[in-house]
């Protein structure tokens, strides 16, 4: 093997060991703010905090979009801290990761590597129409509330969340170029 091909096998490597990374600290972030915000994180009305990070999927990828559907899974098991039934708190962490990896991977292709704020914003709202569309159907269901209430409260939450928290946050990376730490943009 030549220089120049182990340099490239190495730089392969490192690329795959911080976008492992990348999706680790997405996961545990998400997670940890489901599970240290459990009173405003579940329920039918609700704004999720951790889904303000949800936008963050449009410029890192496939990093953040599985780090998000991992920590959802994970942190959707504080529900039974907030009164949702144990027999509903599977079914939420799977629909929950479900609506996150859809979501996110739709804004993700949506927004592609644009710039322009009016696709990025238009990102964000699929993510919250995926999230209204998911959760506000299977949430009420587990609670034995109207479809409608779990619509408009998803609906609201997430448009706090993802639209009015996580779009500047959305921006604020892209000024501060910290997208730039994503080393693959493909599925790894």
């Amino acid at each position: 093997m030549g220089v120049r091909q182990a340099t490239s096998a190495f730089g392969r490597s490192a690329s795959r060991a911080l976008s492992v990374a990348l999706t680790a600290l997405f996961a545990a972030l998400y997670a940890g703010l489901v599970v240290a915000l459990p009173f405003i994180s579940f329920q039918v009305f609700q704004v999720r905090v951790a889904d303000a990070l949800l936008p963050l999927a449009i410029p890192f990828g496939w990093p953040a979009i599985l780090g998000f559907t991992i920590g959802c899974f994970a942190g959707n098991f504080a529900g039974i801290m907030a009164g949702i039934p144990a027999s509903g708190v599977l079914v939420d962490a799977c629909g929950g990761a479900a609506a996150n990896f859809l979501g996110c991977y739709l804004a993700h292709r949506l927004a592609g590597s644009s710039t322009d704020k009016r696709r990025l914003l238009a990102a964000t709202f699929v993510i919250t129409a995926v999230l209204t569309a998911i959760v506000g159907t299977y949430l009420p269901l587990i609670l034995g509330l109207p479809i409608w209430l779990g619509w408009t409260g998803i609906f609201l939450g997430s448009l706090v969340a993802v639209n009015v928290l996580g779009y500047p946050l959305l921006l604020a990376v892209l000024r501060l170029r910290l997208d730039r730490l994503t080393p693959l943009r493909g599925i790894p």
